[in-house]
């Protein structure tokens, strides 16, 4: 599936003189070995993903956030090979903008989230400075993922349930969804 489109936008980053590797099991574009894009065939569409989208101006309104949850990455997605032909030199000015923003090492500022750490995570860390230790050592990623979900929990009982039950999963350095 997306064979014809992944074609085009994989000979248009190679154009561009982004190196490819296979990063998560997609064809992921970098320069100077920081990711810059990656082409992603999802059910419905496939897309180019900018790892630091939020960097880039987007003056024709097409950037789009992959997810409720993310924070620097932006999409432009295609259903055909002739919505990718319709935009080819928009397409390629976001990749060199893109190239361009990874050349000079520029990192977008991190959110300030609505999933702050709960605080009954903060209390049980204050309780357990191995459970804290355990799940500092998670990256990011997961540590993430956890407090998310914690946050979620409108009551506190409910946030507290949630990260007892947790707690061996954190101990064992396992994430949310390992």
């Amino acid at each position: 599936m997306w064979r014809d489109e992944i074609k085009k936008l994989r000979s248009m980053m190679l154009d561009c003189g982004l190196t490819e590797e296979l990063k998560w099991r997609k064809p992921c574009y970098m320069v100077d070995n920081r990711n810059v894009a990656i082409i992603q065939g999802f059910k419905h569409y496939c897309a180019i993903m900018f790892f630091n989208g939020t960097l880039l101006k987007d003056p024709h309104h097409l950037l789009i956030k992959p997810g409720e949850h993310s924070q620097s990455q932006r999409q432009l997605r295609f259903t055909n090979v002739q919505n990718i032909d319709q935009i080819e030199t928009i397409i390629k000015s976001y990749l060199e903008e893109a190239i361009e923003h990874e050349k000079a090492g520029l990192d977008p500022k991190p959110n300030r989230r609505e999933d702050e750490m709960p605080e009954e995570l903060q209390l049980k860390f204050d309780e357990n400075p191995a459970f804290k230790e355990a799940f500092e050592s998670l990256t990011p990623g997961r540590q993430r993922a956890y407090i998310i979900y914690f946050s979620k929990a409108k009551k506190s009982e409910t946030r507290k349930s949630r990260i007892e039950k947790h707690m061996l999963r954190i101990l064992d350095g396992r994430g949310l969804n390992d």
